[in-house]
């Protein structure tokens, strides 16, 4: 990258935890197992991970309260979901239930935050539905050529919150069937542009704001492609 004149770069699935090694990670980045955002430094390329702030950061805008809830279900075990994971915990949720289609990966993240996050089996989904407060979709699931993610948000209770990592399409059928259920929702455009916020000054020095003027304009530059 610097020899093609680039300051630093974001990161994105699968290679998030790839990038982890091949830097110099922080403190951030180390706690949670996974990098998002390179920088160069003195000559070195470092990470950091920034998506902790930019999932937290966009609940706490979209779904204001969303802490209430005692009980989180998150989908998915790769980087994206250590960093929701590590934000739940730093948080307060009590209970944090990840379910992957392969429960190993699921167990060796929960051996790494401790007794709050409880592996699940795929199939047990459903189960746990009616007691999440929160639904968290960090897999590619409903993505723009992606399979489906296929699961019952009637299930959920009436005041639950969900929120989809994935940003192509904007409103997944995920985040589209709690809409109609009248729940609250975050979408994955207000995570990109929350955990953009220090990778932009770490790149350029200055701290931007996340406004509803730059989410239209990232909005209508996601539409034409």
């Amino acid at each position: 990258m610097s020899t093609h004149g680039f300051v630093g770069a974001n990161v994105t699935l699968p290679h998030k935890e790839r990038a982890l090694a091949l830097s110099e990670p922080d403190a951030r980045a180390r706690a949670v197992g996974a990098a998002n955002t390179l920088w160069y430094e003195g000559g070195e390329l470092r990470s950091t991970n920034t998506d902790v702030e930019g999932f937290i950061n966009n609940l706490d805008a979209c779904a204001r309260g969303w802490d209430k809830a005692t009980d989180a279900l998150v989908l998915g075990a790769g980087g994206a979901s250590r960093a929701v994971v590590f934000g739940l915990i730093e948080r307060g949720i009590k209970h944090v239930h990840l379910a992957n289609r392969t429960i190993e990966r699921a167990r060796a993240l929960a051996d790494q935050f401790g007794a709050s996050v409880d592996p699940v089996a795929w199939d047990a989904i459903g189960e746990l539905l009616p007691r999440a407060g929160l639904l968290v979709n960090t897999t590619s699931l409903g993505m723009h050529g992606q399979p489906a993610l296929e699961l019952d948000v009637a299930q959920l209770a009436a005041g639950a919150v969900v929120a989809d990592l994935v940003y192509v399409p904007l409103a997944t059928p995920l985040l589209a069937a709690a809409r109609a259920r009248g729940l609250k929702t975050a979408d994955g455009l207000g995570m990109l542009l929350h955990q953009a916020v220090r990778g932009f000054e770490l790149w350029f020095g200055r701290r931007p704001e996340v406004t509803s003027e730059l989410r239209a304009l990232v909005e209508a530059d996601l539409k034409k492609s």
